[in-house]
Protein backbone atom coordinates (compact mmCIF):
# COMPACT_ATOMS: atom_id res chain seq x y z
CA UNK A 1 0.00 0.00 0.00
CA UNK A 2 1.79 3.26 -0.90
CA UNK A 3 -0.12 6.52 -0.28
CA UNK A 4 0.71 10.07 -1.47
CA UNK A 5 -1.02 13.09 -1.28
CA UNK A 6 -0.62 14.25 -4.65
CA UNK A 7 -2.70 12.48 -6.66
CA UNK A 8 -1.22 12.42 -9.90
CA UNK A 9 1.26 10.42 -8.26
CA UNK A 10 -1.12 7.89 -6.92
CA UNK A 11 -2.74 7.11 -10.27
CA UNK A 12 1.32 7.07 -11.90
CA UNK A 13 1.86 4.49 -9.11
CA UNK A 14 -1.62 2.70 -10.01
CA UNK A 15 -0.59 2.44 -13.96
CA UNK A 16 2.96 1.04 -12.82
CA UNK A 17 1.73 -1.22 -11.06
CA UNK A 18 -0.99 -2.43 -12.94
CA UNK A 19 1.65 -2.42 -15.86
CA UNK A 20 3.90 -4.95 -14.01
CA UNK A 21 1.38 -6.79 -12.71
CA UNK A 22 1.92 -6.13 -9.46
CA UNK A 23 -2.01 -7.48 -8.04
CA UNK A 24 -0.26 -7.02 -4.21
CA UNK A 25 0.58 -3.92 -4.66
CA UNK A 26 -1.44 0.03 -4.73
CA UNK A 27 -1.76 3.34 -4.09
CA UNK A 28 -4.51 5.75 -2.83
CA UNK A 29 -4.17 9.59 -1.70
CA UNK A 30 -3.63 10.62 1.49
CA UNK A 31 -2.52 13.03 4.44
CA UNK A 32 0.54 11.72 6.45
CA UNK A 33 -0.60 13.95 8.98
CA UNK A 34 -3.75 12.49 9.13
CA UNK A 35 -4.14 8.89 7.69
CA UNK A 36 -8.25 8.89 8.75
CA UNK A 37 -8.22 6.25 5.58
CA UNK A 38 -6.24 3.66 7.52
CA UNK A 39 -7.33 1.32 10.38
CA UNK A 40 -5.40 1.11 13.21
CA UNK A 41 -2.71 -1.61 13.98
CA UNK A 42 -2.88 -2.12 9.90
CA UNK A 43 1.05 -2.63 8.93
CA UNK A 44 4.24 -4.50 10.06
CA UNK A 45 6.01 -2.11 8.20
CA UNK A 46 5.67 1.54 7.65
CA UNK A 47 8.34 3.12 5.39
CA UNK A 48 8.48 6.81 4.50
CA UNK A 49 11.71 7.95 2.41
CA UNK A 50 12.09 11.78 1.97
CA UNK A 51 8.06 12.21 2.15
CA UNK A 52 6.57 12.08 5.43
CA UNK A 53 8.92 14.84 6.81
CA UNK A 54 7.29 17.33 4.08
CA UNK A 55 3.80 17.09 5.92
CA UNK A 56 2.64 19.61 8.32
CA UNK A 57 2.00 18.82 11.71
CA UNK A 58 5.18 16.74 12.59
CA UNK A 59 4.22 15.58 15.70
CA UNK A 60 0.78 14.15 13.82
CA UNK A 61 2.49 12.60 11.23
CA UNK A 62 4.42 10.49 13.90
CA UNK A 63 1.37 10.04 15.88
CA UNK A 64 -0.24 8.45 12.59
CA UNK A 65 2.84 6.71 11.50
CA UNK A 66 2.58 4.99 15.25
CA UNK A 67 -0.94 4.41 15.29
CA UNK A 68 -1.35 2.03 11.60
CA UNK A 69 1.59 0.27 12.71
CA UNK A 70 1.27 -3.22 14.33
CA UNK A 71 2.36 -3.90 18.00
CA UNK A 72 6.15 -5.98 16.78
CA UNK A 73 6.05 -3.75 13.96
CA UNK A 74 8.72 -0.88 12.65
CA UNK A 75 8.57 2.26 11.16
CA UNK A 76 11.73 3.58 9.00
CA UNK A 77 12.19 7.04 7.62
CA UNK A 78 14.86 8.45 5.50
CA UNK A 79 15.01 11.93 5.92
CA UNK A 80 16.99 14.78 4.74
CA UNK A 81 19.20 16.27 7.33
CA UNK A 82 19.63 20.67 7.48
CA UNK A 83 22.90 22.07 7.24
CA UNK A 84 24.50 19.10 5.50
CA UNK A 85 27.27 19.77 3.07
CA UNK A 86 25.76 17.46 0.51
CA UNK A 87 23.07 17.53 -2.48
CA UNK A 88 20.05 17.61 -1.18
CA UNK A 89 20.02 19.68 1.83
CA UNK A 90 22.18 22.16 -0.33
CA UNK A 91 19.55 22.48 -3.12
CA UNK A 92 16.80 23.55 -0.24
CA UNK A 93 19.33 25.55 0.95
CA UNK A 94 19.78 27.62 -2.23
CA UNK A 95 16.12 27.35 -2.89
CA UNK A 96 14.80 28.90 0.59
CA UNK A 97 16.75 31.82 -0.84
CA UNK A 98 14.81 32.73 -3.98
CA UNK A 99 11.74 31.39 -2.15
CA UNK A 100 9.16 33.56 -0.24
CA UNK A 101 9.20 33.08 3.61
CA UNK A 102 6.88 30.83 5.30
CA UNK A 103 3.49 31.31 6.70
CA UNK A 104 3.30 31.68 10.40
CA UNK A 105 3.59 28.03 12.26
CA UNK A 106 5.47 26.72 9.17
CA UNK A 107 7.60 24.31 10.84
CA UNK A 108 10.44 23.22 8.16
CA UNK A 109 10.76 19.41 6.93
CA UNK A 110 14.43 19.93 7.60
CA UNK A 111 13.77 19.59 11.45
CA UNK A 112 13.54 15.66 11.07
CA UNK A 113 17.24 15.55 9.66
CA UNK A 114 17.90 16.78 13.94
CA UNK A 115 18.12 13.54 16.06
CA UNK A 116 16.79 15.82 18.82
CA UNK A 117 13.36 16.49 16.86
CA UNK A 118 12.34 12.84 15.88
CA UNK A 119 13.00 11.17 19.11
CA UNK A 120 10.56 13.98 21.15
CA UNK A 121 7.89 13.48 18.20
CA UNK A 122 8.04 10.29 18.54
CA UNK A 123 7.96 9.79 22.03
CA UNK A 124 4.76 12.03 22.21
CA UNK A 125 3.04 9.37 20.22
CA UNK A 126 4.03 6.75 22.76
CA UNK A 127 7.38 5.57 22.37
CA UNK A 128 10.13 4.96 24.68
CA UNK A 129 13.28 6.79 23.58
CA UNK A 130 15.33 2.96 23.43
CA UNK A 131 13.14 1.87 20.73
CA UNK A 132 14.10 4.70 18.40
CA UNK A 133 17.24 4.49 16.54
CA UNK A 134 19.44 6.29 14.36
CA UNK A 135 22.17 6.09 11.34
CA UNK A 136 23.28 8.12 8.60
CA UNK A 137 23.34 6.81 5.49
CA UNK A 138 23.75 7.90 1.71
CA UNK A 139 21.86 7.71 -1.46
CA UNK A 140 23.71 8.47 -4.67
CA UNK A 141 21.41 10.20 -7.64
CA UNK A 142 23.32 8.12 -10.28
CA UNK A 143 22.11 9.10 -14.34
CA UNK A 144 23.66 8.15 -17.51
CA UNK A 145 23.97 11.99 -18.45
CA UNK A 146 25.54 15.48 -17.44
CA UNK A 147 24.92 16.56 -13.99
CA UNK A 148 23.01 19.24 -15.86
CA UNK A 149 20.39 16.99 -16.78
CA UNK A 150 19.94 15.83 -13.06
CA UNK A 151 18.78 19.17 -12.57
CA UNK A 152 16.81 19.62 -15.39
CA UNK A 153 15.21 16.52 -13.54
CA UNK A 154 14.77 18.39 -10.29
CA UNK A 155 13.47 21.44 -11.66
CA UNK A 156 10.72 19.79 -13.27
CA UNK A 157 9.40 17.29 -11.14
CA UNK A 158 11.13 17.82 -7.21
CA UNK A 159 8.78 20.11 -5.42
CA UNK A 160 11.16 22.49 -3.42
CA UNK A 161 12.88 23.39 -6.61
CA UNK A 162 10.18 23.88 -8.52
CA UNK A 163 8.62 26.48 -6.44
CA UNK A 164 12.00 28.47 -6.13
CA UNK A 165 12.09 28.26 -9.39
CA UNK A 166 8.90 29.55 -10.32
CA UNK A 167 8.99 32.11 -7.26
CA UNK A 168 12.79 32.98 -8.66
CA UNK A 169 11.15 33.55 -12.15
CA UNK A 170 8.71 35.83 -10.72
CA UNK A 171 11.02 38.16 -9.18
CA UNK A 172 13.28 38.14 -12.34
CA UNK A 173 15.96 36.02 -10.55
CA UNK A 174 15.84 32.93 -12.28
CA UNK A 175 19.58 33.05 -14.12
CA UNK A 176 20.88 33.29 -10.80
CA UNK A 177 19.21 30.45 -8.99
CA UNK A 178 20.10 27.92 -11.73
CA UNK A 179 23.29 29.57 -12.31
CA UNK A 180 24.45 28.51 -8.20
CA UNK A 181 22.23 25.07 -9.27
CA UNK A 182 24.56 24.08 -11.43
CA UNK A 183 27.39 24.99 -9.90
CA UNK A 184 26.19 22.75 -7.22
CA UNK A 185 25.37 19.89 -9.33
CA UNK A 186 28.62 20.05 -11.31
CA UNK A 187 31.21 20.31 -8.29
CA UNK A 188 29.25 17.50 -6.17
CA UNK A 189 29.61 15.06 -9.35
CA UNK A 190 32.16 12.13 -8.25
CA UNK A 191 31.67 10.52 -11.65
CA UNK A 192 35.05 9.74 -13.51
CA UNK A 193 33.77 10.69 -16.34
CA UNK A 194 32.38 14.55 -17.10
CA UNK A 195 29.33 13.36 -19.12
CA UNK A 196 27.77 10.82 -16.19
CA UNK A 197 26.54 11.69 -12.83
CA UNK A 198 27.36 10.24 -9.60
CA UNK A 199 26.50 12.29 -6.86
CA UNK A 200 25.70 10.82 -2.82
CA UNK A 201 23.50 12.76 -0.62
CA UNK A 202 23.61 11.59 3.05
CA UNK A 203 20.32 11.38 4.87
CA UNK A 204 19.18 10.38 8.49
CA UNK A 205 17.79 6.55 8.62
CA UNK A 206 15.35 6.47 11.56
CA UNK A 207 14.14 2.98 12.58
CA UNK A 208 11.19 2.94 15.42
CA UNK A 209 9.87 -0.56 17.20
CA UNK A 210 6.50 -0.39 17.90
CA UNK A 211 6.08 -1.63 21.55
Amino acid sequence: MGVDIASNLVAAGNQRAAQSALTNCRFQQGDASNLEELGNDTFDLAVSIFGAMFAPRPFDVAKEMVRVTKLGGRIVMGNWIPGDPTLVAQILKISSAYSPPPPDGFVSPMTWGVEENVIARFESAGIPRGNISFSKETYTFNMDAPPSRLLEVFKDYYGPTMNAVAAAESSGRAGDLLAELETLFSNQNVALDSGTTSIPATFLKVTVGIV
